[in-house]
């Protein structure tokens, strides 16, 4: 609700698709800090880090309902709340997922995910259209009443799940040591995420992904998240009701590839991902080309089913791999990755306004396609053949 509310908005007060752009990549600067958020998840429990993120969401969505309510709000103040929030959002889905493999057995890892995004996903279907219904009919300040509510009722529900089986904290180290033997120094943050740099560095499935997911977050939802404002304004000529229509088929395609994903049970995951990743950027260039809303919303909604199918293999693969000790750092690497979308979105933004949007899409999309085989074959030996971490079998 909140990025379609506060993306429309940027767009109908400034009517630049390059400052739209920046919103959009203000929501991700945070990316760099991901790391050593997922060595705090580590340290304190992956759930009260998200508890205090929750709580941090809530005072800022409050903020700026005062500032619509009061009549004062501007995109100077929508900019500063988003950068804000841009510093913790980015980690929101690697704690997550480091709470779902902890929470788990192994062998129900896929299928945990996958539910997990199921969740998800149908948050952004019924806030894609319940979010620009309520912005046309009542106004940002109502909309933003309703988004801190939902803000304010998350932590509750967060903190009631209680601590995952066997603690989410790591086990802490005896009370007392025999005199000869002091307790070894607690490693510092840094080095706890030195060493998760490393490993993914030493680790070709890992490092192949780590890749994979800069990519499609530098070509892809830029393409379909962060311009599809523009998109809907500007290509279809529709209003803040469409833009939620074609937000909500995105997300409903992603929730059917996550459903596939649970359904099946099984899967190659290391395989699954690059062919989800080509049918992606596949989509995402014939959704280029489309001239009216119909056509955009069909080919958003394939393309969101293979971005969920391989954002899903993805996880898994990284979670897989990394083990318990290292989940929330590898995970917090993963978010690190996201780096490479404010920058797509300010780039494809600034090309919109050069070539248009379709030559940018375009461009996006066969580019996207290109990376993405030249990373399965560079690493085909760990991706493609496989392991027991990386394919199941």
């Amino acid at each position: 609700m909140e990025t379609l509310i506060l993306g429309w908005y940027i767009l109908v007060e400034t009517g630049s698709v390059l400052l739209l752009s920046l919103f959009g990549a203000l929501l991700y600067i945070g990316t760099l800090l991901a790391p050593l958020l997922g060595v705090v998840g580590d340290r304190i429990g992956h759930r009260n880090l998200l508890g205090a993120m929750r709580a941090f969401y809530t005072v800022l969505a409050a903020t700026l309902m005062a500032i619509a309510l009061a009549g004062a709000l501007s995109p100077y103040a929508v900019f500063c709340v988003a950068g804000l929030m841009g510093l913790v959002r980015p980690s929101d889905l690697g704690v997550r997922g480091a709470l779902v493999a902890h929470t788990v057995p192994a062998e129900q890892l896929l299928g945990a995910v996958a539910v997990s995004r199921t969740t998800t996903d149908v948050a952004r279907i019924m806030g894609a259209l319940a979010g620009a219904g309520l912005f046309a009919s009542f106004g940002i300040g109502a909309a933003y009443v309703v988004v801190t509510g939902l803000y304010a009722l998350g932590l509750p529900l967060l903190l009631a799940m209680g601590r995952p089986p066997g603690g989410d904290l790591p086990v802490p180290a005896p009370a007392r040591a025999p005199p000869a033997c002091p307790p070894p120094a607690r490693a510092s943050h840094w080095r706890d995420l030195v060493e998760g740099l490393a490993l993914v560095w030493s680790t070709p499935a890992l490092l192949a992904g780590m890749l994979l997911a800069a990519l499609v977050n530098l070509l892809a939802f830029p393409l379909s998240n962060q311009l599809l404002p523009y998109v809907a304004r500007e290509i279809y000529a529709v209003n803040a009701t469409g833009l939620g229509c074609l937000t909500a088929s995105f997300a409903g395609g992603a929730l059917l590839g996550s459903a596939a994903v649970s359904v099946r049970g099984r899967i190659a995951p290391a395989r699954a991902m690059i062919w989800s990743a080509l049918g992606w950027f596949a989509c995402l260039l014939v959704y280029a080309q489309m001239q009216t809303a119909w056509g955009g919303a069909a080919m958003l909604a394939l393309a969101g089913f293979a971005q969920s199918f391989s954002m899903v293999a993805l996880a898994v693969v990284l979670l897989g791999i990394a083990g318990g000790k290292f989940r929330g750092r590898i995970m917090g690497v993963r978010m690190l990755a996201i780096y490479s979308l404010p920058l797509g979105a300010l780039a494809g933004g600034a090309l919109v306004d050069m070539v248009g949007f379709r030559a940018t899409g375009t461009l996006y999309a066969l580019l996207g396609m290109v990376l993405t085989l030249a990373i399965a074959w560079h690493w085909r030996t760990h991706l493609w053949h496989g392991d027991l971490s990386t394919n199941g079998t």
